[in-house]
Parts: C-alpha cells; sequence; structure tokens
C-alpha cells in the first residue's frame, strides 16, 4: 500500500538523502538501515498510519543514521541495548527534551517489534537504568551526570594511543579534550582547515546539521595540529588514510577508548558507578574547563554557560548544565 504511505522515502530519496548528507559518513550502513526500514514501515500496523507511523518513522530515520555512523550497524534485528542508551545520551547532549527522547524509544521499540527475528531484546526503561547508570530519562531538567576523564586517565591514554599502532589516535583524542571537539569533527580536519586555524588562531568546525563554529586553538592544538599535518597534502584529511573511510577511522578511535579505558581508569575518579569514560567524556571536560575559565574572566553564570554552549556547537544555555554535572 505504498501510494497510502507517501512519507517512506524511496530508494532514490534515500540516495540522495545520503549522497548530499555531509555529516554522514558511512552511507553504506545507513542506506541498508533504511531499506530495512522500509519493508517494515510498509506492512507495519497498529498505530495510526498518517500521524503516528509518519512520526515514527521519523524518529527512527534519525536512529537509523545514528546506528550508521556510531556503530557501522547494517541489520536493525542486531540492534541492542548499548545502541540504545548511546543513542539516548546523544541526544540529551543535543538538548533534546524528555518528551522528545521517550518518543525516540517508543518508535524504536515499535519498530523493533515488526522485525521477526532479533538478535536481542531491548530491555524496557527501567531496566535499562538498572543495566547502564548512565540512562537516566529524567535528567532532561538539564542536570547532568558527570561523564569527565580524570587528567591521569585523559594523559595515560593518550600515551597508550601514542604508542599504539597507529600513534595519531592521541592527537584525535587530544582535539576533542583541547577543543571540545565531537569525534567526527576532530576526524575529519583536513590539511587547509589546519593551515588556516595555525595562521588565525581558530578552527573552524562544521557541526551537527551543517553548523559552523569557529574554535580558538591554544598551544597544545597547534602543536597537535601541527605534527597530524606532516605528510599529509593538501585536500586530504589529517587522520584519514586514502584506503580508509572517515567512519572506520571513527570506529576504530571508538574502539580504542572502549578496549583501553579499563587499563586506564582512575580509582579516584568522581563519576557514577557504571559510568565508562567515551570520546564524549573529553568535550565535557573541555566544557567544564570553559565555564570556569569565564567565570574567572568576571563573566556571570548564565553568560559563561552561553559562551560555552557557543563553543561547543549547541545556542542554549540551558544545555551547558549538561556538561557542568557533578
Amino acid at each position: 500500500m505504498q501510494h497510502k504511505r507517501g512519507w517512506i522515502k524511496t530508494d532514490d530519496e534515500i540516495r540522495d538523502y545520503a549522497n548530499k548528507d555531509d555529516d554522514l559518513h558511512n552511507k553504506g550502513a545507513y542506506i541498508n538501515l533504511m531499506t530495512q526500514l522500509n519493508k517494515l514501515a510498509r506492512h507495519s500496523k497498529g498505530i495510526s498510519v498518517h500521524k503516528s507511523m509518519q512520526q515514527y518513522y521519523h524518529h527512527v530515520h534519525l536512529f537509523c543514521l545514528f546506528l550508521a555512523d556510531y556503530f557501522s550497524l547494517k541489520t536493525l534485528a542486531n540492534i541492542h541495548d548499548k545502541h540504545i542508551v548511546a543513542y539516548v545520551i546523544e541526544r540529551q547532549d543535543e538538548g533534546k527534551s524528555a518528551s522528545t527522547i521517550k518518543n525516540d524509544l517508543a518508535a524504536i521499540r515499535y519498530f523493533h517489534d515488526q522485525i521477526p527475528n532479533t538478535r536481542y531484546r531491548i530491555s524496557d526503561n527501567q531496566k535499562l537504568k538498572e543495566k547502564y547508570p548512565e540512562f537516566d530519562l529524567e535528567r532532561r531538567k538539564f542536570g547532568g551526570v558527570n561523564r569527565r576523564a580524570t587528567e591521569y586517565e585523559y594523559q595515560a591514554l593518550v600515551a597508550l594511543a601514542a604508542n599504539s599502532k597507529n600513534h595519531k589516535l592521541s592527537y584525535i583524542i587530544q582535539l576533542a579534550r583541547e577543543l571540545g571537539l565531537r569525534v567526527h569533527e576532530a576526524v575529519k580536519v583536513d590539511r587547509a582547515n589546519a593551515e588556516k586555524a595555525l595562521r588565525t588562531g581558530l578552527l573552524t568546525v562544521k557541526g551537527k546539521g551543517g553548523l559552523i563554529r569557529n574554535v580558538p586553538i591554544n598551544s597544545t592544538a597547534s602543536t597537535i595540529l601541527k605534527s597530524a599535518m606532516s605528510g599529509i597534502e593538501r585536500g586530504h584529511k589529517l587522520f584519514v588514510p586514502v584506503h580508509l573511510k572517515t567512519h572506520q577511522v571513527i570506529q576504530q578511535i571508538q574502539d580504542f577508548v572502549r578496549n583501553n579505558r579499563d587499563k586506564v581508569r582512575d580509582p579516584f575518579n568522581d563519576r557514577a558507578e557504571g559510568v565508562e569514560i567515551t570520546m564524549h567524556s573529553f568535550r565535557h571536560n573541555y566544557a567544564k574547563e570553559q565555564f570556569e575559565y569565564f567565570l574567572e574572566e568576571g563573566h556571570e553564570p548564565e553568560d559563561a554557560k552561553r559562551k560555552v554552549s557557543r563553543l561547543i556547537g549547541h545556542h542554549r544555555a540551558d544545555v551547558t548544565d549538561i556538561y557542568l554535572a557533578d
């Protein structure tokens, strides 16, 4: 009944969307997921086709973008609790309301229930909270969870990366920490962009939704960019070899942090039990540090929050509270 569900993207529309979205790196995985979602959407029943179903489809479309780039997931049947928790955290860090995120979860669960042979069962919210301490829908009152790495953890992880087979992973971690970059923003830095940053003192970053911001670079970031530029020709990214795709490098750095965080865990960290270091942790470190800097400069707290929000690619002061949690 495709003619009654015109909001379902055609195969051509999916490919066109993938090709035009510069922020989408794993286009193949996205196309695979959307093809599966379309098959489910064409035959799913049980809710309003013209309202709820269309809205649910939109919510899961956004989830597919996330799964493709952050996990390189190619099969909806393989969705796991960890994917749900990571997505909720991502949406919270975007400043989405609790009601929006609950709609996300309802849509994901609805379509997941339509899959005949799923590999895992998605836990309900209560069980997710029990299994993952960082999962907390109610914190959208703009109080956050402390995810920051300690200085010991940061330095130890950088040292491990510097001595790994791919030493440039250490540069990516340092840029995330020193400039508050999202992992994909750090990985996408190219030679021309780095040269401009060294000339002007500002790194131009294209964030989510195509939003452009200029981030002041410090001496550590300058040193990193100079080192990373060595041997890289203009027109090429600093951290993406010619034989790899951007999303593959993103996966490499995320896997590296995930596989080594236990080795560098600081027993004196003040995170809640079960809250682990991720690449996003260093963005939280940067936000906290910048907020304290602006306060020392004499700015009022709300003004300092607005300034931090702009630096990390948001435009609302209250979103900064998520990053300042203790």
